[in-house]
């Protein structure tokens, strides 16, 4: 029999993309903190190009720019934390209801890296409230591992070696927090 236990915790991190930064950062910036914690980490813009899918919505040129938060959370607020990126994209949403940015949060650990989503797909886990899990990285071999399903971005070196860098960063934490 195996015996419930609880996680460890895990590290928050968000994705942002979006083509007028000049529009909402550094407002966001403070709203995020605002809603989900101190931000410790904020990357360069990163162009946006494996796909064409947000650019009639956000306009183009698209840049992404991954956050990690400083408190470490527990993976189960995953959902409810996709729920309240979801308000602040419609607080900053244009008058037709369309989105100046998209607001992607994820957890990582050791382990994996999981993104929340409202789209359900084969191989994504219903959390709660309309939201699911996407696995879109797994930690093996000390590196992140492609998946077949893993977005075209994710697989892409640049992204990887920031995952790498806050995986890093994470491990530090769990040894700071014993």
């Amino acid at each position: 029999m195996s015996v419930p236990k609880k996680p460890k915790d895990v590290l928050l991190v968000l994705s942002i993309l979006g083509s007028k930064w000049d529009q909402f950062w550094p407002k966001l910036q403070e709203d995020l903190k605002d809603a989900l914690g101190e931000i410790e980490y904020i990357s360069p813009m990163i162009l946006f190009t494996e796909t064409t899918y947000y650019d009639r919505e956000l306009g183009t040129p698209i840049y992404r720019r991954i956050l990690s938060f400083k408190d470490l959370i527990s993976p189960d607020k995953l959902a409810d934390i996709k729920l309240t990126t979801n308000e602040i994209e419609k607080k900053y949403a244009r008058q037709d209801g369309s989105r100046i940015f998209n607001l992607d949060p994820g957890i990582l650990s050791f382990e994996r890296f999981v993104l929340a989503t409202g789209k359900e797909y084969t191989h994504r886990i219903y959390l709660k409230d309309g939201i699911w899990a996407d696995l879109t990285l797994i930690f093996q071999k000390g590196r992140w591992q492609i998946l077949p399903w893993t977005y075209p971005d994710y697989a892409r070196k640049e992204l990887q070696e920031i995952l790498l860098f806050l995986r890093e960063n994470y491990k530090k934490k769990l040894k700071e927090n014993r």
